[in-house]
């Protein structure tokens, strides 16, 4: 019982003691949805709670969102594809890039068939449109960065003010920056991964919210390794988008995240 007893000892402990989350079913006809609201903000004054979040998946909105690619497309069109069987509660308005694609290309083809605007920004080193990503951006819940290839910078942070998820290949904080999955092979490793986290204003260094991993062997060549990196990224985006839509994860202190998991 001791370190139950001295909460510095315990930071595990603490973290259940500030976060709390409950699933759970109800009547409608007994307890409508604008009551339940009141009920849980009213409870949260009670404990001098400083946030109290409810969402009923099956009638409250589902979450909109833009999707940012550049070339590489395995992680865009598997959220197409999980979108369209129903397995996130989003709505996609659009998707933005600063790579071409071609009429006949199996993502535009996609986009045009379920009617989402596809916005082709090419971006230089001086100008990365941001102004007018944030033109289409401004009727969002949050966006997600699936295989972005730019950095945003902090202007565009505060201006939208908003949760920006982000795939990053590689085993945060290992292997920060361009190529991480060349980085990876060439260092030797046995244990591959990615990583899924807020964005801040500092690169590749926002709360975590998701990380898995995959193993390797010297018998990968380069490109087995970037086929299951890419499989494992395709995975950890994913279930975060999830995991953040179930309201299962909450940012605290500095940089950290508690997830509670389904």
């Amino acid at each position: 019982m001791g370190p139950l007893l001295n909460p510095p000892q315990a930071p595990w402990f603490m973290a259940f003691i500030n976060f709390i989350a409950h699933e759970f079913l109800f009547d409608p006809a007994k307890w409508p949805r604008e009551q339940m609201d009141a009920d849980f903000s009213n409870l949260a004054k009670k404990f001098n709670a400083m946030k109290s979040v409810v969402r009923v998946p099956d009638s409250d909105p589902k979450y909109n969102i833009s999707i940012l690619a550049s070339k590489q497309e395995h992680c865009l069109v598997d959220l197409l594809h999980g979108w369209q069987d129903g397995r996130f509660p989003i709505h996609i308005t659009s998707v933005i890039s600063n790579h071409e694609r071609g009429p006949n290309t199996h993502v535009i083809r996609f986009l045009e068939r379920h009617g989402i605007p596809y916005y082709y920004l090419p971006t230089t080193k001086e100008n990365k449109r941001e102004e007018e990503i944030l033109d289409i951006v401004g009727d969002t819940d949050f966006l997600v960065l699936a295989r972005y290839m730019q950095v945003l910078s902090g202007d565009f942070l505060k201006s939208y003010k908003k949760d920006i998820i982000n795939i990053h290949h590689g085993l945060l904080p290992s292997f920060k920056g361009s190529n991480p999955s060349k980085q990876a092979f060439d260092a030797g490793v046995k244990l591959i991964g990615a990583t899924t986290h807020f964005v801040s204003e500092e690169l590749d260094s926002g709360p975590i919210i998701e990380q898995l991993v995959e193993r390797v062997s010297h018998r990968d060549n380069l490109r087995t390794f970037i086929q299951k990196s890419e499989d494992v990224e395709k995975r950890c985006l994913a279930k975060a988008i999830k995991s953040y839509c179930e309201l299962r994860i909450f940012p605290y202190e500095a940089n950290k995240t508690v997830v509670f998991r389904s």
